[in-house]
């Protein structure tokens, strides 16, 4: 019987196995709950009561990577492009989906379980809020500015930038070539009217 190591930290509560959790996916490694739970020092049932399955602690990950990565975009355009407007907003989203791809921890992800990660980007759930929020939360701020201006409903137009977003940006799992970030791209500059 092999040993077992002595568990990494005494978790406090969700947001250490989160944390964790986050951590082996930034390091292209599997989220393993067994292994999570013994690394945080507790049994397996608490750390389901606290994030819930495997998939729901990946979306939970994955949404606060989404964030993280799409503040350093917005803040990426913003020093690029004072200005902002319309053309600002097809930049951030263009950084944003950009520095997705390139991302590490994305890529091991998507080589070792496409269909899960497919799951979990392209339903409503997690990740998607996310976006959507952070999107909505960029048009609001422009339209408040009056350097945008819009012919849909801000909530509506986010949660459609995300959606077209996230078929061209993955559409390389999808059965498709290769990400078509310029098709997403020219579709987003419609819908802001770039």
């Amino acid at each position: 019987m092999a040993e077992r190591s002595a568990p990494v930290l005494q978790a406090k509560g969700p947001a250490d196995a989160v944390a964790l959790a986050s951590r082996a996916y930034l390091d292209g490694e599997p989220v393993d709950m067994s292994a999570l739970a013994h690394q945080l020092g507790i049994g397996r049932a608490t750390l389901y009561r606290w994030v819930g399955n495997r998939e729901e602690l990946l979306g939970v990950v994955l949404a606060e990577a989404t964030e993280r990565t799409f503040r350093v975009a917005e803040r990426a355009a913003r020093s690029a492009d004072g200005a902002g407007g319309p053309e600002y907003v097809v930049d951030v989203i263009a950084r944003f989906m950009r520095a997705v791809l390139a991302a590490p921890g994305l890529k091991a992800l998507t080589q070792r379980e496409p269909m899960v990660f497919i799951r979990l980007a392209t339903t409503p759930g997690a990740i998607e809020d996310r976006a959507a929020a952070l999107v909505e939360e960029l048009l609001t701020r422009e339209c408040a500015t009056g350097r945008l201006t819009l012919a849909l409903p801000v909530p509506a137009l986010a949660v459609a930038i995300v959606r077209v977003c996230d078929f061209h940006m993955y559409a390389h799992l999808l059965g498709r070539g290769a990400p078509e970030v310029e098709t997403a791209l020219a579709i987003v500059r419609v819908l802001v009217g770039a």
